[in-house]
């Protein structure tokens, strides 16, 4: 079978048991190495894509994708959610109204942002009701004043369902300083955990109770909430949307509220690859050390190979060969291993709490009781790709310096 002479050679360098078990050593930390940084990268990334998902599908799933307003409040909003819904990356839509005003329960007071909604067509655009805690969502019913709160401020104010609390919010006046307050007492009919911010921010009533709060007329609403296929479409299909419904509409769309949260979860997870890129960088740097003292080692071999002819490529080839086939096999092994680790970190980590009977991650603590996951194929290829990258630049300089090797030299003291 036809081998070209370098991959015979440098294939033949690599499985040949040396003189010099150092360089053996070296060679054989620089593929652990460059394994063990393929393998941590994966699994950090693959984890960081799990905790990203979690929070997509927590704080995204309560907040509107977008939310559609106009200028004056909607006399009937199934108008303006059927037209919504003619779009086909538009999944639900319900009636939606926003306030923004204080509790306060026995003294103690907090700023709390109030939505109101309607609890039959919630569902369609929010997952708030399959993460009640107490009570449900249809105990909300127009003109009983029922609020549903996080469980962050049930916990701040000792509440359960059936407490009543107080619900302060400004409004308008002609009284001197323009505003005074006004006051709405509201009944505790349930308590929701998605394990974020809002347990602690939000809270939800009947979109009429809203109204009533807003003087506006029966069966008004501010606006229209929208849910949607692709999240990450929200700007452009609310913006389309808008135009459609014609003059005095517009949108408003998750990114303006909640985009600085995953820009920065993005810039955390870019961050953290490029500290765990300097293991497979150090793992290189390991390679140019043992290909330099193999060179070293076969300087004599290498002037032999020069009387015969053989050209400085091919000199530089069987190096290259030699440092690249050490770069394969250690991304091959910590690709396959990372891949299996990744798909099994969330079960090895529960297996590890129920051996220790202590719990990693408890839901008091984080919005997760259990270790996510996500593996991305974009990621490993990008991963092991670096990683062959580096690992071939890191075989020139010294197949250049075997090229530059002067046969007289070398053999003179043989």
């Amino acid at each position: 079978m036809f081998r070209p002479l370098s991959i015979f050679i440098g294939t033949r360098y690599t499985r040949a048991k040396r003189r010099n078990h150092f360089i053996s050593f070296i060679s054989l930390t620089s593929m652990i190495g460059l394994a063990l940084g393929v393998l941590a990268m994966i699994v950090v990334l693959s984890v960081m894509n799990g905790f990203q998902r979690e929070m997509s599908v927590r704080v995204l799933g309560m907040v509107p994708h977008a939310t559609l307003w106009a200028d004056q409040p909607l006399d009937d909003w199934r108008q303006t959610a059927a037209v919504a819904l003619k779009h086909p990356e538009v999944v639900g839509a319900a009636p939606f109204a926003e306030l923004e005003g204080m509790l306060s329960y026995k003294g103690t007071m907090q700023p709390i942002q109030v939505h109101g909604i309607d609890p039959r067509e919630e569902p369609k655009v929010s997952i708030v009701g399959q993460h009640m805690v107490q009570g449900s969502l249809e105990a909300l019913r127009p003109g009983e004043f029922g609020v549903v709160i996080g469980e962050i401020t049930a916990r701040r104010f000792h509440l359960n369902t059936g407490d009543k609390l107080t619900l302060i919010v400004p409004e308008a006046s002609t009284a001197p300083g323009g505003i005074t307050p006004r006051m709405q007492r509201l009944n505790v009919v349930g308590i929701f955990k998605v394990g974020a911010e809002l347990d602690g921010s939000l809270g939800l009533i009947h979109y009429a109770d809203a109204s009533a709060l807003q003087r506006l007329q029966p069966g008004q609403v501010q606006g229209v909430r929208i849910a949607l296929k692709d999240l990450y479409q929200s700007p452009k299909v609310a913006g389309q949307i808008a135009g459609e419904l014609g003059a005095g509409f517009h949108a408003e769309d998750w990114t303006r509220t909640q985009g600085s949260l995953f820009s920065a979860m993005k810039m955390e997870k870019t961050m953290i690859g490029l500290l765990l890129m300097l293991i497979i960088a150090v793992a290189a740097f390991n390679i140019i050390a043992t290909l330099i003292m193999v060179v070293s080692d076969k300087r004599a071999d290498i002037a032999i190979l020069r009387t015969f002819g053989a050209t400085p490529g091919q000199i530089m080839g069987v190096f290259m060969v030699q440092g690249s086939v050490i770069g394969a096999v250690g991304t091959l092994i910590g690709g396959v291993l990372g891949v299996i680790a990744a798909l099994n970190v969330s079960s090895l980590v529960g297996w590890i709490e129920r051996i220790t009977h202590r719990q990693i991650l408890t839901s008091d603590v984080y919005f997760v009781n259990y270790l996510p996951s996500e593996l991305q194929a974009g990621d490993v290829l990008l991963i092991c790709g670096v990683a062959l990258l580096l690992s071939f630049l890191a075989t020139l300089y010294p197949a250049w310096r075997a090229a530059s090797t002067q046969p007289a030299e070398s053999l003179r003291y043989e």
